[in-house]
């Protein structure tokens, strides 16, 4: 990996490609994987089922979870094959936002900026984006195991939020990526986006195919 980008973190809203991505970057760059665990909550089957009365339970146990994974991986030699993860923590909260009341929300806040003061940023955060229409028929075609009963109009939401999040997200050097006319998993396609981070000089980029 270039010694520029030691810890890369791709993100973007669910459904979006976002783990293939961050599996397929590891495996070019020979770095270490980190990936997102949603199956190892004991919470989520029960917030399919309940979300009002389960939003908050889950929102703690991803915090935890993920905070148990970054502490896991932040060894004096983290940096030295490098780092790619799925998920971002700041992302998280952006979905405690959307799911909690302002009570509850609140109180994750609290224990959020409590937690999180000295974990490492990463030095590039690639976030796959796509519009809330593309999105809802991806998601559709693919028939995505883990996301069984996540309705459209949540996904929508999500893709909003994600998108407001990053505009305003200024923590480390971020590259955009439109991927509705992208096959990341395609040899042409994938060269395409190594060549588009290799060319980075900003702390804010933008990558369309169709530009």
């Amino acid at each position: 990996m270039s010694r520029q980008y030691r810890y890369i973190v791709v993100e973007g809203p669910s459904g979006v490609g976002k783990t293939a991505l961050a599996r397929r970057l590891a495996e070019h760059y020979q770095s270490r994987l980190l990936l997102d665990a949603p199956e190892d909550n004991p919470f989520l089957p029960r917030f399919y089922a309940d979300p009002q009365r389960y939003a908050l339970p889950t929102q703690l146990a991803f915090l935890f979870q993920r905070l148990r994974q970054l502490e896991e991986t932040a060894q004096p030699d983290l940096f030295d094959s490098g780092l790619v993860a799925d998920f971002l923590l700041e992302k998280d909260a952006l979905f405690a936002e959307l799911l909690l009341s302002n009570d509850e929300y609140s109180l994750y806040l609290d224990l959020y900026q409590k937690l999180t003061s000295n974990l490492p940023q990463p030095d590039l955060v690639i976030c796959l984006q796509a519009s809330p229409n593309w999105l809802v028929e991806h998601v559709r075609r693919h028939n995505y195991p883990h996301l069984p009963q996540v309705g459209d109009g949540l996904l929508r939401r999500l893709a909003q939020r994600y998108s407001s999040f990053f505009y305003r997200y200024q923590d480390a050097p971020l590259l955009m990526v439109n991927v509705e006319h992208l096959q990341l998993e395609q040899d042409a396609d994938f060269a395409l986006l190594l060549r588009r981070i290799n060319e980075m000089r900003g702390q804010r980029e933008f990558f369309n195919k169709g530009d």
